[in-house]
């Protein structure tokens, strides 16, 4: 007998949906999806960054950081340019309204976080970030 209610995949489908669901009500009031909010933290964080470690570093395809980027350009959050070195390359930076949106925002997702985890102990919260990092 395989019941998929005890499959990993739709374990984790199921927590991913109810993490999504926090995080769009804590972010409603800025309009920004998980992989916005992702991309746009990194690029703050590492003020100067080229679209291909970005991708990388926010754990996204190149189609996927491709489409994110896009709309953080088109939304005024961050902007592109080329490296001097090599005009292929595309290089993004933080606008001043991408630092403040995430400045703003980030009390927002670590509420998510507390929100997502809450049914857990103490030590279970622990556990299952180990266990997803060590999946991952």
């Amino acid at each position: 007998d395989f019941h998929v209610e005890d499959h990993v995949g739709f374990l984790l489908r199921r927590a991913h949906q109810r993490h999504v669901a926090l995080f769009a009500a804590a972010m409603a009031h800025v309009d920004v999806t998980p992989t916005q909010f992702t991309a746009l933290l990194k690029t703050v964080q590492l003020r100067r960054v080229t679209q291909n470690l970005l991708g990388r570093q926010a754990a996204m395809d190149p189609a996927t950081i491709q489409g994110v980027v896009r709309r953080l350009i088109a939304r005024g959050l961050i902007r592109r340019s080329c490296d001097p070195l090599d005009r292929r390359t595309a290089v993004l930076e933080p606008t001043e309204a991408g630092v403040a949106l995430i400045t703003d925002v980030v009390a927002c997702a670590l509420q998510t976080h507390e929100a997502a985890l809450a049914p857990l102990s103490p030590e279970e919260r622990t556990s299952l970030l180990h266990l997803l990092r060590k999946m991952g």
